[in-house]
């Protein structure tokens, strides 16, 4: 898709710039527990000020459902946004007199009831803030509120710098990728999935299921799972997915050897063992090396790759051995320059963390609900005001 830049905006001298951004970010004790999402927004206030103007942020904080709740406030946050940007950071609330500093943090946006509702007089109030929307939260991009999507068409607007990396990123990997594809899709349940694996079949080459997913798949072909996570019930909708995927031409790779354990706790007393041999009392909590061997040769033979969920149950050692040495072979085609690899969800983020590729792959989406709907194929309502 084209979609508009800060340069488009033109000269912003003396001119002020409403950025909608994400700091939702984890607290400790009143301070930032981590920072990553607060440097997501400096590129965009640094290319806001080298045009000439200054920038008036809108965010959210929790779920305080359009009341204003004390714990929720973003006033915490700025003394580290101030750090993190190299600026003057002030604070208002919506309706307050601006104070003259290089950045302003406008109160949790959410403390209004008309946010999540889309309320254009909401969107008004946003809007006469400032002179041009710029919108840098690809996070909250899945949902029309008032400051993500009604803002929006009072405002000549643009993505910012992390939106638009993120837009080319996605663009890339499933909208006019380089072929062949391979999508890695991981997780508990295939029920929170259905919609991506439905979209998925249709788009890429490869189809690599993994994690408690695979086991429903599993069962689904005949195979026991003994006390593994399993939604037995799903058994005829995972069997119509292998049907259309193999209608549209595209490839699933299910485990063809696995990791068993009678108890779910790290270090656990655990084999390895063909699919076919699982016993009863037994639960599948990751793939086996012989899987993760088949799938390098898989992905080294692809140009793109998407991924979205860990392989097995990695947060417990030994059960991370899949994801960490499927990750590992990935980022290692990433560093030779022959694959370009996406991957987005909360788990997916702190999956490749601990397999120490993050720097690695080509691209990596913090965003969590909107990575999905992006993945099931949905038009995201703030990305779509953004069209140019």
């Amino acid at each position: 898709m084209a979609f508009k830049r800060i340069s488009d905006l033109g000269d912003l001298s003396g001119k002020i710039a409403v950025v909608r951004v994400d700091l939702n970010v984890p607290m400790q004790e009143g301070k930032v527990s981590d920072d990553t999402r607060l440097q997501a927004v400096k590129p965009t206030v640094d290319a806001i000020a080298s045009a000439g103007g200054r920038s008036v942020l809108l965010a959210h904080f929790g779920r305080p459902k359009g009341k204003v709740v004390a714990e929720m406030s973003l006033k915490p946050i700025v003394p580290a946004l101030a750090a993190v940007l190299g600026r003057d950071v002030g604070f208002a609330d919506l309706g307050a007199d601006l104070p003259a500093t290089d950045v302003v943090v406008i109160e949790n946006t959410r403390f209004h009831a008309g946010e999540e509702t889309n309320d254009p007089a909401l969107a008004a109030q946003f809007a006469a803030l400032g002179d041009v929307y710029v919108n840098d939260a690809f996070s909250c991009a899945h949902r029309a509120h008032a400051s993500t999507e009604g803002i929006a068409k009072l405002l000549p607007c643009a993505a910012g710098e992390t939106m638009g990396a993120e837009l080319e990123a996605l663009e890339n990997a499933l909208g006019e990728p380089k072929k062949p594809v391979a999508a890695v899709v991981g997780g508990a349940k295939v029920s929170s999935k259905l919609a991506v694996l439905e979209n998925l079949v249709e788009k890429v080459d490869h189809l690599i299921i993994g994690g408690g997913m695979a086991n429903t798949f599993l069962f689904a072909q005949g195979y026991s799972v003994g006390a593994s996570l399993c939604e037995k019930d799903l058994k005829e909708t995972a069997n119509l997915i292998l049907a259309k995927a193999e209608a549209c031409g595209c490839l699933v790779h299910l485990p063809c050897d696995i990791v068993v354990a009678k108890d779910f706790k790290a270090h656990a007393a655990h084999e390895t063992k063909a699919i076919k041999e699982v016993a009863e009392g037994e639960m599948i909590l990751d793939a086996g090396a012989e899987t993760v061997e088949t799938l390098a040769e898989v992905i080294a033979d692809c140009k793109t790759l998407v991924w979205n969920g860990p392989m097995g149950a990695f947060e417990m050692e030994p059960f991370d051995k899949a994801t960490v040495g499927l990750a590992k072979a990935a980022a290692a085609l990433c560093d030779n320059g022959s694959l370009l690899a996406v991957a987005g969800g909360g788990d997916t983020v702190a999956a490749l963390a601990h397999a120490g590729v993050k720097d690695s792959f080509t691209h990596i989406s913090t965003a969590g609900g909107a990575f999905l709907e992006w993945m099931e194929g949905k038009t995201l309502p703030g990305v779509a005001a953004l069209e140019a």
